[in-house]
């Protein structure tokens, strides 16, 4: 689903870094409460939009009926600051599960011990994790080996495209290569004065879903060694981004000029998008945008494809960047065995994960889900299925400082593209530096 409000654990709203000393929660296993006997567990989730909530309930009235022994007391559109609070603080106020809508919490969740080790809960029910789940979404679920959440449907990014605009350019078919890519943008753009009448793609930054991690995953990077430090100055995929990034930004004007057509584009989550008004002819996104295009009833054809792929990687074509909701068991809850029934029904029932994808335009979490026949699976959303199965797809590991090492990498990026940063090798080594000092300080 578009990303909603990040769920915090420290205390300020802006709270980077999390030490398990923060946090009174402990992800014990001690779970002795009987599901045979009745029950009412909390239920804390993020959505707020008529048809997520309608479509969450649904969900939970099934799964009631399917445990009748447990009632579930549904609580939508938590904040971050009430979540923290909560699991900070546990007792009888405080939510048995919580789903989550950011992946970056995952090593703040799982660090803390505020959500409970989901090993013995697993082992339980006999689940075979690598079986059930996209390796991307075991990767973002897990922190340093404590698996302390599942996934809870996914995202997945890949190339929205004007199908009328390539007509019109003669393009018979999506790119495959990033030097395709540059060609069709270059061939797709119309200067009009020092603006532009039409743009092939908006390479810069700031440019919505245009994002360090999200073009990465075209790469296939390794954000850590296997020692936990930062190899962003050492994995060619960063200084190959960047560079390619920067190649782009100068065959299609000019920062300047770029920053300058960009400051007339509308708001990302409405109908003016600038890929929606026509305004950009290529973009990345995810699989909830095809939904929007439809309701706002564009007024040409569009199509959905992998995002394109270096040149020396062609045979990967078909990946792409992976993330999506998680959902885990609060570790102060007295009532986990029964909330196990609730993670498990949600994120493993079949029936349950794709009657959730379809009633909300997500991409499924399950292996199962992903094949079924019921999943409502038009051109544009078996686009990112497709990605979604792709074992070449990728994500942005959990640290335990949540998603602070991928916006300092992010501030590289801006200030090589805008010229403020020239020495591209000096400005990783620096941020690979900061990263590390930044992890260290919050562990």
């Amino acid at each position: 689903m578009p990303k909603i409000s990040r769920v915090c654990l420290a205390g300020a709203v802006t709270t980077l870094a999390l030490t398990a000393s923060a946090c009174t929660g402990s992800s014990t296993s001690g779970a002795n409460d009987d599901v045979s006997k009745p029950s009412t567990i909390t239920f804390w989730h993020p959505w707020s939009a008529p048809n997520e909530v309608k479509a969450i309930e649904a969900n939970v009235a099934a799964f009631e009926k399917a445990h009748p022994t447990i009632k579930v007391k549904i609580v939508g559109n938590v904040d971050a600051d009430k979540v923290n609070q909560a699991l900070r603080a546990g007792g009888s106020n405080a939510p048995d599960v919580v789903a989550s809508p950011e992946t970056s919490n995952v090593g703040k969740f799982c660090s803390s011990g505020v959500f409970a080790d989901l090993k013995p809960f697993l082992a339980k029910s006999k689940i075979d994790t690598a079986k059930t789940f996209p390796k991307p979404m075991l990767d973002y679920t897990q922190f340093e080996g404590t698996r302390c959440a599942l996934p809870l449907l996914g995202d997945a990014y890949g190339l929205y495209y004007n199908k009328t605009a390539f007509e019109k350019a003669g393009i018979k078919s999506p790119p495959k290569t990033l030097s395709e890519f540059k060609a069709d943008a270059v061939k797709l753009t119309k200067s009009k004065g020092d603006s532009y009448s039409q743009l092939g793609f908006m390479p810069n930054f700031h440019g919505y879903e245009v994002t360090v991690p999200h073009l990465a995953a075209q790469w296939g990077p390794e954000y850590f060694t296997s020692d936990g430090k930062s190899n962003v100055a050492k994995d060619p995929t960063f200084k190959g981004l960047l560079t390619w990034q920067q190649d782009m930004v100068k065959s299609l004007g000019g920062f300047k000029k770029l920053e300058k057509y960009r400051s007339t584009f509308g708001d990302e989550w409405s109908a003016q998008n600038p890929l929606q008004t026509g305004q950009i002819a290529m973009n990345i996104d995810g699989e909830w945008r095809g939904g929007m295009m439809e309701d706002a009833g564009v007024k040409f054809d569009w199509g959905v494809a992998p995002f394109p792929v270096p040149d020396d990687q062609a045979a990967t074509y078909g990946k792409g960047f992976l993330t999506g909701t998680v959902i885990g068991l609060a570790s102060t809850s007295s009532k986990q065995n029964a909330a196990w029934e609730l993670v498990k029904y949600m994120t493993t029932d079949t029936d349950a994960v794709v009657s959730f994808a379809n009633a909300i335009n997500n991409v499924p979490s399950t292996f199962e889900a992903l094949k079924s026949p019921k999943l409502k699976n038009d051109v544009a959303m078996n686009a990112f299925v497709k990605i979604a199965q792709n074992p070449n797809s990728n994500t942005t590991p959990a640290a335990v400082n949540g998603s602070a090492y991928e916006e300092t990498l992010q501030n590289l990026a801006y200030d090589y593209e805008s010229g403020k940063s020239k020495d591209l090798d000096a400005g990783l080594k620096k941020t690979a530096g900061q990263i590390d000092t930044d992890i260290a300080k919050a562990k």
